[in-house]
């Protein structure tokens, strides 16, 4: 199986844009730059699996259904021209709940009694576990990330799908890989969050890291 990871483009809540307006998180957009690096991201890597020859005879696209995810794959796509393209509820963002388009600096004084429970989540089970009011932890996001996983080797066993272009977002990008190579929640405590439009490649049980850091 060959897979590669993409975190979206730069959106308008990664510039701030979307505290005052506060709109939902799956109907976040990117922003014109996101826009930019998602299509520099797109041509770089269509010309990176020409040239490590990966057959996309037998490709397939799965992405988030929210906007941004939406709006990473289709600019990539320009280059890359996999007509398989489907969406999976899975991969979308780990839920924030009550801190939802808020700055992280001002969740304790909105949210002052819920804040500090977060907090002595985090400092007592680590960040991996700590759930964020009415929202999800990472392991709630690794636990449904588990679950596209079977739709993954479903679509091998039944119809060959053995090349994956995988449209996501931070969290479910690492816990993704944390599912598929049994990390620790230690390692995903120390792992940092993609940037934007970085591309992760898996080779088989190999874990090639992000292969564009430098574009």
């Amino acid at each position: 199986m060959h897979i590669f990871l993409i975190r979206h483009g730069e959106s308008i809540s990664n510039v701030g844009e979307n505290y005052v307006n506060r709109i939902p998180d799956h109907l976040v957009s990117l922003t014109e730059n996101g826009k930019a690096q998602a299509r520099e991201a797109g041509a770089w890597l269509a010309k990176y699996c020409e040239e490590k020859q990966v057959d996309l005879s037998r490709a397939r696209i799965w992405r988030s259904p929210f906007l941004r995810t939406r709006q990473t794959c289709d600019e990539f796509n320009r280059f890359l021209k996999i007509s398989e393209v489907r969406e999976d509820i899975t991969l979308t963002e780990q839920q924030y709940g009550l801190f939802d388009s808020v700055p992280e600096e001002d969740w304790g004084r909105l949210y002052p009694n819920e804040y500090a429970e977060f907090q002595r989540q985090v400092c007592n089970q680590g960040k991996f576990y700590a759930r964020l009011p009415l929202g999800e932890s990472p392991f709630d996001v690794a636990i449904r990330v588990h679950q596209f996983m079977g739709t993954i080797y479903r679509d091998f066993e039944k119809h060959g799908v053995d090349t994956l272009f995988i449209f996501t977002h931070g969290t479910t990008l690492r816990t993704f890989l944390l599912r598929w190579f049994h990390y620790s929640p230690e390692w995903y405590q120390e792992e940092r969050n993609p940037r934007n439009c970085w591309i992760r490649e898996i080779d088989g049980n190999v874990d090639l890291g992000y292969i564009n850091r430098d574009v």
